[in-house]
C-alpha cells in the first residue's frame, strides 16, 4: 500500500456477496475515499459463493500486498460456527484493519401480507405455523441471522428461503414470490419510501430514516437490536508500514463529507476506527452469535 516512484499499482477490494446489496454500496463508498487518500485506484471486485468463503481463503492466501476484502458479520462472527472446516482461519489468516459502517437491518414484507406492523406479522405467524416465508441472502447470511434472532424473540416459526446475494432474493420479494425478509438499510429504502415494500420494524435501537416505523424493542421486545457490519481487512502478511498507512486512511475516508453523505442517505452508519478495535469487536460479535446460531441451528448451504 506504499506509493512507489511513478504509478501507484492498483488495489483490489474484494467483496464476498454478489452485486445488489449493502455491502456493494459500503465497499464502493470506502473505495471512492480509499483512492482520494491513498493516491491510487481502489477497484471493486464482487466474487460471491460459499458463504463468503471463496473470497475470504482467496484473500487470505494473498502476497501481492495490494488486495484487501470487505468483512462481514456472516464470514467473520457466523461462519466459523456454522462450517465444520473453513479454508481460512478468521483470526489468523486476516487482519483487520477499520470497522467501516453498520448497517440497519429492516424488516419488510410484501404489501400484499395483512401485516401492517410487527405485531400484527407476529399474530399472523403463530396463527399460520409454518405458512409463512422469508427470504435471505443466504444460511448464515446477515438477513438469516436478523430473522432468526426475531423468530427466538418473539416464538415463531417462519420457513426460510436461502438465496445466492441479496438481488435474487429482492427480486422474488419485490414479485411476492416471498413474503418477507430482514434487509439492511440502504438496498431497500428506495422500496419502502416507493411503497412496494411495508418495513414492519427496525433493528436499531432508535428510530432511523423511517420516522414513522417503530424499531423491534418498541413493538414488544425490549433490548431487541440487530444490525448488520462492514469492515476492511487484509491478509495477515501485510506489511505493517502498509498497514498503518492504510488503517490511518480508512479512518479518514469514513469521516470524509463525500462518505458520511452517501452512507447517511442510506441510512447506514459510518464507524471508521482502529485496527485495535475492530479486532475487539469482531471478538464481541462472535461471542453474541454463537448462541443464537446454535439454537436457530443454522447450517451452511
Amino acid at each position: 500500500m506504499q506509493r512507489p516512484p511513478g504509478r501507484a499499482r492498483p488495489i483490489r477490494f474484494v467483496v464476498p456477496f454478489a452485486p445488489g446489496g449493502s455491502s456493494e454500496i459500503v465497499a464502493r463508498s470506502t473505495a471512492v475515499e480509499l483512492s482520494k487518500l491513498l493516491g491510487t485506484s481502489v477497484y471493486v471486485e464482487n466474487k460471491p459463493g460459499g458463504a463468503g468463503n471463496v473470497a475470504m481463503a482467496e484473500v487470505a492466501a494473498a502476497t501481492d500486498q495490494h488486495t484487501l476484502v470487505l468483512g462481514h458479520i456472516g464470514t467473520l462472527a457466523v461462519n466459523p460456527f456454522i462450517f465444520d472446516k473453513l479454508p481460512y482461519d478468521p483470526i489468523k489468516d486476516l487482519r483487520p484493519i477499520s470497522l467501516l459502517a453498520k448497517v440497519p437491518s429492516l424488516y419488510v414484507v410484501h404489501p400484499d401480507l395483512p401485516a401492517k406492523n410487527l405485531k400484527e406479522f407476529v399474530a399472523l405467524a403463530k396463527a399460520r405455523p409454518g405458512q409463512l416465508n422469508y427470504g435471505s441472502a443466504g444460511n448464515g447470511s446477515a438477513g438469516h441471522l436478523a430473522f432468526e434472532y426475531l423468530k427466538i424473540a418473539a416464538g415463531i416459526f417462519v420457513l426460510h428461503v436461502p438465496y445466492r446475494g441479496t438481488g435474487p432474493q429482492l427480486t422474488d420479494l419485490l414479485a411476492g414470490r416471498l413474503q418477507a425478509a430482514a434487509v439492511g438499510a440502504p438496498a431497500i429504502l428506495q422500496f419502502i419510501k416507493a411503497g412496494k415494500l411495508r418495513c414492519i420494524a427496525t433493528g436499531t435501537a432508535q428510530r432511523i430514516a423511517l420516522p414513522d416505523v417503530p424499531t423491534v424493542a418498541e413493538q414488544g421486545w425490549p433490548g431487541f437490536e440487530m444490525t448488520q457490519w462492514y469492515g476492511l481487512l487484509a491478509p495477515a502478511n501485510l506489511a505493517q508500514p502498509a498497514t498503518d498507512r492504510l488503517a490511518a486512511a480508512a479512518a479518514k475516508a469514513m469521516r470524509e463529507p463525500a462518505a458520511l453523505e452517501g452512507l447517511n442517505s442510506d441510512a447506514a452508519i459510518a464507524v471508521g476506527g482502529t485496527p485495535g478495535e475492530f479486532t475487539a469487536f469482531i471478538a464481541r460479535e462472535r461471542e453474541r452469535w454463537k448462541p443464537v446460531i446454535a439454537r436457530a441451528k443454522v447450517k451452511p448451504d
